[in-house]
């Protein structure tokens, strides 16, 4: 009986510990505006960048205005609010299959604390409140029984070092960006020197470096963070670029180019924040 307690107090316990893990954010706007403001366009692209390494289960933004306007205008204008945060979502790579409700839901009714704070308190309530939940721990099976191993693919250094003709498209799958920079991750330099150094032996061929984006709209570019330029996949295609000068490639052998978002890989989408390169030239 006792066991059968417990269990019923953990199962009732359970969404409370869920919900605590959801990360919450808001966006405050000026009056009849759904423009962001600097700051609060600073604030929010702060929020991303901390979303970079969770596994993200599902995004709602919900947008709100004061108490003064129209029931039609009100909802209409915290419907564009909602709508303006999403892009902003968009534009710094966060997948757009991971947001499931972007909704305006007009006007917050004022509650009157005293009545000098009334402007203030309109003000809070000129919003957007963004939820962000995570998805729950996977829990590892384990299984008796082995596996065949599955024949070892080739890393790019590998397939670098092998027979290459002209067209041949060589993906860096283990070189991660950082969501909306430029900059790889810590973990991936050590593969990119790799790279370099079979590059720096192999005189005998010239390549371009494509760069990549994910989950922009309509194949559009993203915008860089650092810069504040919609450049992304070209500043990326840049930053291998001049690297592999650094270790030695001659730069007569490279040209770099943005692809923005016109092929998508269709798989994880911190896959397509890549860079690859497709070979020009072999030599005899």
């Amino acid at each position: 009986m006792n066991k059968l307690l417990v269990f019923i107090l953990l199962m009732l316990h359970a969404p409370a510990v869920f919900s605590q893990n959801e990360l919450t954010h808001e966006v405050y706007f000026d009056t009849d505006k759904f423009d962001i403001i600097p700051t609060e366009e600073s604030r929010l692209l702060l929020f991303i960048s901390n979303l970079a390494d969770i596994d993200i289960a599902s995004i709602s933004i919900f947008g709100f205005c004061d108490d003064i306007g129209a029931v039609s205008y009100n909802l209409k204008l915290s419907q564009q609010r909602a709508n303006a945060i999403k892009t902003v979502f968009s534009n710094n790579e966060i997948s757009e299959d991971l947001i499931s409700n972007v909704d305006g839901k007009g006007k917050i009714l004022l509650k009157i604390v005293e009545e000098k704070n009334l402007a203030k308190i309109r003000g809070l309530n000129r919003k957007v409140e963004i939820i962000v939940t995570p998805k729950p721990p996977k829990i590892v099976e384990v299984k008796a029984e082995k596996k065949a191993e599955e024949p070892k693919k080739k890393d790019a250094p590998e397939i670098l070092k092998g027979d290459l003709k002209v067209g041949d498209k060589v993906v860096f799958e283990n070189i991660l960006f950082k969501t909306g920079y430029s900059q790889i991750m810590p973990e991936s330099k050590k593969n990119l020197e790799a790279i370099a150094n079979v590059l720096v032996e192999r005189k005998d061929i010239y390549f371009t470096i494509q760069g990549h984006v994910c989950c922009t709209q309509n194949s559009r570019d993203a915008v860089d963070r650092k810069t504040k330029l919609r450049n992304l996949s070209e500043a990326r295609a840049e930053y291998i670029y001049n690297y592999f000068i650094k270790k030695g490639v001659d730069k007569k052998r490279m040209r770099h180019l943005g692809l923005r978002r016109k092929f998508p890989l269709g798989g994880d989408p911190k896959l397509d924040r890549r860079v690859e390169i497709v070979i020009t030239y072999v030599g005899k």
